[in-house]
């Protein structure tokens, strides 16, 4: 089995190497790459003999960061299922949505998601299976425990497992406001490994994984690249910046990647300037530009260089990364293509646009993903027929070939490193019966980078309070979607067309901002 069996390989190759350090577990959270590929083992052969899954079934996660990311997505690799972590945050509705569009055979979960799989289980009844991660169980689901004391009735492998099959699942947003599976295929792994090889890691590196290994961030930036190439990744449960500071002496890390926001946190951590960071060979800035200031104040107290990336579900996720000799000089730019990345800026007609120029980004290379699942239709808008894909991002690019990001060509926008589409949270709101016309924007926030503000017109003769809307999404919809603010308005600026102005709305929102309360 040449692609597929990451811990068969990691068995092989190195069998004592700490692999993995599930922090939450303490002592009994340390799993050699032996160790790794004997759970893998049992868990693959468990999900084959006993619940049926084939190649090309899925199975599903719900649960915070653990070692048992790793060990089902090395299961699904030896047998050619396919992975599926849902998102931890949705709300019930939306988990049993994304179920049903993806139809798991088996579907595990963690004891703080018991409630909302409760859900899921009574509109699915025994068509699903259940496994609970720990101790908290439901009608006829099993404990993790037993999976990994079975014993394969054969060997746990699938030669027919080719690199265009679909290792795993990952959700991002759409247009339409309804999530979106890229399929992520062994090809696409492996050339992103590729890259990070090239740009980023080294073999024997060690990696903190704290961002949610449902994203792409948690699960393929650092985290499988390393595990290909004898690493160790530390995985913390959740985000705590004092015992990442604890977590960077204690495992000897030589890189992580975090957003501004966490950076920010972690210097004003009390333990900040008490923290040896002498092991560490550079950090990576995700999700938005570290701002100068920051890296100017990280670097008066510990000299350790910020590297800046950018990336995508759909895509790598490796796609652009900035050498910390650029930090200053560049500040602002995602960097430049990595090495099996191809990356134009095309105007609405297709046309390249010229050095300095706005266009959208496209790009082309083999850590492409296979198009969405089951949406043959969201396929095709996003890979043309010259198998470009088009992010939706407008860029420009400098005389040395470093892009800077310029906006988004739809409204999407990002609070806390998650991806809120204002279409979803529109169409939620229509549903109040006050509702006449509404709009959600992002508008930039301290704290989580930009949050939702939605600006709502009510129907004739009828009543609603602000809270009272807020209240009515968050009954609908995670509640990291959820707008920070609902203004009501007597109007809503539109163009002669009847489309409603966003622009107008933000640029007014932020002159309000800025000037404070009145």
């Amino acid at each position: 089995m040449f692609i597929g069996d990451w811990m068969g390989r990691g068995a092989l190759y190195w069998p004592e190497q700490m692999a993995v350090v599930d922090v939450a577990k303490g002592e009994a959270g340390r799993f050699t790459y032996r160790a790794l590929n004997a759970r893998a083992e049992a868990l693959g052969g468990w999900l084959r003999d006993v619940a049926g899954v084939k190649r090309g079934d899925r199975v599903g996660l719900v649960a915070h960061n653990g070692v048992e990311y790793l060990d089902l997505l090395f299961a699904c690799g030896k047998i050619g299922a396919i992975f599926v972590p849902y998102n931890w945050r949705l709300h019930a509705q939306e988990l049993a949505e994304s179920v049903k569009d993806t139809t798991p055979r088996v579907l595990f979960f963690g004891d703080d998601f018991r409630d909302n799989v409760g859900q899921v289980q009574e509109r699915f009844g025994d068509s699903l299976r259940l496994v609970h991660l720990e101790t908290k169980s439901l009608p006829r689901s099993m404990p993790y425990a037993e999976t990994l004391l079975h014993r394969p009735t054969a060997p746990v492998t699938n030669e027919q497992v080719s690199q265009e099959d679909i290792l795993c699942l990952l959700f991002t947003g759409g247009t339409t406001g309804r999530s979106k599976g890229a399929m992520v295929s062994y090809r696409m792994v492996a050339w992103n490994t590729l890259n990070t090889l090239v740009h980023e890691v080294r073999p024997g590196d060690v990696t903190i994984t704290h961002t949610p290994m449902f994203h792409t961030g948690g699960l393929l930036v650092y985290s499988v690249p390393l595990l290909t190439v004898g690493g160790t990744v530390v995985i913390m449960r959740r985000w705590d910046p004092e015992e990442l500071l604890k977590l960077i002496q204690s495992e000897k890390v030589t890189l992580f990647f975090a957003v501004p926001t966490q950076y920010q946190q972690l210097h004003d951590s009390p333990s900040f300037r008490a923290t040896n960071f002498s092991t560490v060979r550079f950090m990576t800035s995700g999700g938005a530009p570290m701002p100068v200031p920051l890296i100017q104040a990280w670097q008066a107290v510990h000299s350790v260089p910020f590297k800046q990336g950018f990336g995508m579900t759909e895509f790598g996720p490796g796609l652009f990364s900035m050498g910390p000799e650029f930090a200053i000089s560049k500040a602002g730019s995602i960097g430049r293509p990595n090495y099996f990345v191809d990356a134009r800026l095309v105007d609405d007609d297709g046309r390249e646009v010229p050095v300095g120029g706005v266009g959208e980004l496209v790009l082309k290379g083999p850590s492409m993903c296979s198009g969405y699942f089951n949406d043959e239709a969201a396929t095709k808008e996003s890979i043309d027929a010259q198998g470009w894909f088009h992010t939706g991002d407008l860029a420009r690019r400098d005389a040395d070939g470093f892009f800077t990001i310029a906006g988004r060509k739809k409204d999407m926008f990002i609070s806390g490193g998650e991806n809120v589409y204002p279409l979803e949270l529109e169409s939620v709101l229509y549903e109040h019966p006050a509702v006449q016309q509404c709009a959600v924007i992002g508008v930039p926030d301290a704290k989580w980078g930009e949050v939702g503000r939605a600006f709502v017109v009510l129907k004739p003769g009828t009543a609603a309070t602000s809270e009272e809307l807020l209240t009515h999404l968050r009954e609908r919809v995670a509640r990291f979607k959820v707008p920070k603010k609902v203004e009501l308005m007597e109007r809503l600026p539109v163009s002669p067309a009847g489309k409603i102005l966003k622009r107008e709305l933000r640029e007014a929102a932020i002159a309000a901002d800025a000037r404070g309360p009145s």
